[in-house]
């Protein structure tokens, strides 16, 4: 990871951006840090569905697809060897680091040799596909065909899941199950649920997913003024929703499979939520600063946390924690919350130190 302690130039990021990204990244925290009985919408849903809890991974792919635009674009979208160098670096450290959090799971708990059954997919190792395919999509590919590509992606996996019974809570006859079971094995997948969430065959629709992204990010670069910036992304947000709700009938929401209703809906909500910050930049509507804190070091941020989650579950700091908050607050699922609400905000003084004193860490 690299450390930058030089003032960030403001002209160069899009402010409404790392607000976004920081509302997502202290969502993502939230809701991984429940403890006890938590809201079920502070609970992914078991299948068909979405509460908001669903919303936060999605939120956080969409914004890659921007943020991808938007950096490729300093060099023209030419495959030079320093960007390739850059995006073949930053592929392999976002999967070696998700790794790294499910090896390090293991071994504090006295199994640092845990490879035969360490989980191989998780969510940085998503970002990593997806960041990858997208960034050479982008530096091979006219990027007129950036939505005849996401219609081609998801109607060819819409015919995975229909011909694969992709919905099927069956693991024996779901081919996204089948195909990470023969491929990786086991012991190597998540084994709550009948298919791995951040499996193999799901980064298809997870490409597609940031490649909507990224066609956002080319709307704005595009675009001259923030009037008209903020009308094409409100017109790509409300397509989005509409395309995602209409789709559901056929295609059920599902976060599990990464359905295609499901990548048009939340892609069409993380839009709308860009749009209402980019056209209200003086507004007080959310606490700004908190979130472009969590927003500026995102992925430091949520990888620090999955590991400081890790180390109060070994030391015994999370059930202290929680038991003085429940002592306090008798109902079991206010309780989680405010748990969960203490955890983001040890992480945020951790955001707030690197904020004051300009450091900026990316990979």
């Amino acid at each position: 990871m690299m450390k930058e302690s030089a003032p960030m130039n403001k002209s160069k990021r899009l402010e409404s951006l790392d607000i976004l990204r920081g509302m997502t990244v202290a969502g993502m925290i939230l809701v991984n840090n429940g403890y006890g009985e938590s809201f079920e919408m502070l609970q992914h849903v078991e299948w068909n569905g979405m509460t908001p809890c669903d919303l936060v991974f999605p939120f956080f792919l969409f914004i890659m697809g921007i943020s991808c635009y938007l950096s490729l674009s300093k060099s023209q979208f030419t495959a030079t060897r320093p960007v390739l160098f850059k995006v073949v670096k930053r592929t392999v450290l976002f999967f070696a680091i998700g790794l790294f959090i499910n090896w390090f799971d293991n071994a504090i708990w006295g199994d640092p040799l845990c490879f035969g059954h360490l989980r191989i997919w998780a969510v940085l190792q998503r970002i990593a596909l997806c960041y990858f395919f997208v960034s050479m999509f982008a530096l091979y590919c006219n990027h007129r065909y950036t939505l005849p590509t996401i219609i081609a992606l998801l109607a060819i996996y819409t015919v995975i899941l229909l011909v694969g019974n992709g919905y099927s809570q069956d693991a024996s006859v779901n081919v996204l199950a089948q195909v990470d079971l023969n491929l990786f094995g086991y012991d190597h997948l998540y084994h709550k649920g009948p298919v791995d969430p951040e499996g193999l065959v799901g980064a298809i629709s997870g490409v597609a997913h940031v490649l909507l992204g990224f066609y956002c990010g080319k709307l704005i670069k595009e675009r001259e003024t923030i009037e008209q910036k903020v009308l094409a992304i409100f017109t790509l947000g409300a397509i989005c929703v509409i395309a995602g709700y209409l789709l559901s009938y056929g295609l059920p929401l599902n976060k599990r499979i990464w359905s295609p209703s499901y990548v048009f809906m939340t892609c069409g909500l993380a839009s709308l939520l860009l749009g209402l910050f980019s056209r209200g930049e003086d507004s007080h509507l959310v606490p700004r600063t908190f979130f472009k804190i969590f927003g500026v070091n995102a992925l430091a941020l949520y990888v620090g946390s999955e590991l400081l989650a890790i180390l109060f579950g070994f030391f015994g700091i999370s059930p202290v924690i929680y038991d003085t908050l429940h002592a306090i607050i008798p109902a079991e699922k206010w309780a989680s919350l405010a748990y969960a609400l203490t955890f983001v905000g040890i992480n945020f003084l951790i955001g707030y130190i690197l904020w004051k004193r300009k450091i900026f860490i990316k990979l």
